[in-house]
């Protein structure tokens, strides 16, 4: 089915089609335009996408949005990043199924991940997700853009770093179900404590759907702060959580082989038992916000459990490469792409379960503000307790880690990626378990690639 034709693109945006044409995607990096997309040329302060126009064409897009002269087929436009934002307004308005909204300090894409596996499982479903992490606000619109018409669930992740960005995305959004998955220490360079992270993550609430459900996290210390930021909006409150107060609870919890959990989880009246594939406490919670916004809109939960126990690690966040050592093979838990002190224990506590010698390529944390110095060094007991033996501490803002780890822990401390595969290159063994964790920026994904294409 067609995407957008370039009369609708037009009227959404406003905008003037050169010539008729029809689309099947959309995409604003012209290294991801495929065929038959249609191709968004923002501008920027680094960078102009109407320069990338005959590329985006030579890799088979049909049609542009733009704002200067193009000889390709195209609408124009007074400005392509409202002309986005707007073709996300009309994408949004014309869907009769339901949209969920998941925002969060930690787990917002796995728990998305997760959601539309337990939601797209059922027979007949079309259902819709943002892919990536695109929830920005480029990745927001784009996502809603790529959203066809006869979508019946759709799952979109939401971000912020600054206070009021949740609040103008989940106007275009527009969620029948809003998520909070938990709230911790992450972007605090720009917050002045949890209580501002917590405030601005209940923004997402403001864009509910009259009558809509806002599902939170009853074990959070800022449980009644974002109650009290879902009352004026939410037609209903849900929590879940470990406590059995929790209106979604874990009856029961137990680690199985493999790393996994078996649970038994309280959904309203109903009892549930299902494996979760992933290892970790805090995929228990995950899951247990799944099955809290499976109900809210009415899925399967039976089928949702199952989605569960099939669910793979993501790149950069849990998957499990097998790598060769010398004559042996190493594990490596693949934790590249984002970290925060919340996200560090919980992956260090994953560690701590495997079986065999266990390293770490830990990276800096970065958007931390005034106390990273703090959080780093925070980290400490963790890494012990974690019986990592040795470890390759990576970015400057590892050395408070460093400093508190002395004389406890055989560690480096290296300024770069780079010169992180090579040390652990020097270090690993056949047996050995292998957690790599630290902020996107740090680029340690490479340094797993590096790993997966051979040890010598």
């Amino acid at each position: 089915m067609t995407l957008w034709t370039a009369d609708e693109i037009a009227a959404a945006t406003g905008g003037s089609a050169t010539t008729d044409f029809a689309v099947d995607g959309v995409a604003f990096d012209s290294r991801e335009v495929g065929e038959r997309d249609l191709f968004v040329a923002l501008t920027g302060e680094q960078t102009d996408g109407h320069r990338f126009l005959d590329q985006a064409f030579a890799q088979g897009a049909s049609g542009a949005i733009v704002s200067q002269p193009a000889t390709h087929p195209a609408v124009r436009v007074d400005d392509t990043f409202a002309a986005l934002e707007n073709l996300a307004r009309a994408a949004r308005a014309r869907v009769a199924g339901k949209v969920i909204g998941v925002t969060g300090s930690v787990g917002k894409t796995s728990t998305k991940e997760a959601l539309f596996a337990a939601l797209s499982r059922a027979p007949g479903i079309r259902a819709h997700r943002s892919v990536k992490s695109y929830n920005n606000h480029t990745g927001v619109p784009l996502s809603l853009a790529r959203m066809p018409a006869d979508t019946d669930l759709a799952v979109l992740e939401m971000g912020m770093n600054h206070p009021g960005e949740l609040a103008h995305l989940t106007t275009l959004v527009r969620p029948h179900v809003a998520l909070v998955t938990a709230i911790a220490p992450a972007h605090t360079e720009f917050f002045p404590d949890e209580s501002a992270i917590a405030d601005a993550k209940g923004e997402i609430f403001q864009g509910l759907e009259p009558g809509g459900t806002a599902i939170i996290p009853f074990d959070s210390p800022h449980r009644d702060r974002l109650i009290a930021a879902a009352k004026p909006y939410a037609g209903r409150i849900v929590t879940f959580g470990m406590n059995r107060e929790a209106d979604v609870n874990a009856a029961d919890a137990m680690t199985v082989r493999g790393g996994g959990s078996f649970v038994s989880a309280r959904v309203g009246g109903r009892q549930l038992s299902f494996t979760i594939a992933q290892p970790g406490r805090h995929w228990v919670s995950n899951a247990l916000a799944v099955l809290a916004v499976a109900d809210a809109v009415g899925a399967d939960l039976a089928l949702a459990g199952l989605a569960l126990g099939e669910l793979g690690g993501l790149p950069g966040r849990g998957a499990r490469v097998t790598v060769r050592v010398g004559d042996g093979d190493a594990v490596v838990i693949d934790e590249s792409y984002n970290a925060n002190p919340a996200s560090m224990r919980a992956t260090l506590a994953v560690l701590a379960q495997e079986s065999g010698r266990h390293l770490a390529v830990l990276g800096e944390m970065r958007e931390l503000g005034d106390g990273s110095a703090a959080f780093h060094a925070g980290l400490a007991d963790d890494v012990i307790a974690a019986r990592v033996e040795a470890a390759v501490l990576v970015g400057q803002a590892m050395r408070p880690l460093a400093e508190a780890l002395e004389g406890r822990l055989d560690f480096v401390h290296v300024p770069d990626a780079t010169q992180a595969l090579d040390r652990l290159r020097a270090r690993v063994r056949p047996g050995d378990v292998v957690l790599v964790k630290g902020s996107n920026g740090v680029g340690l994904s490479r340094l797993v690639s590096g790993l997966a294409n051979g040890m010598s």
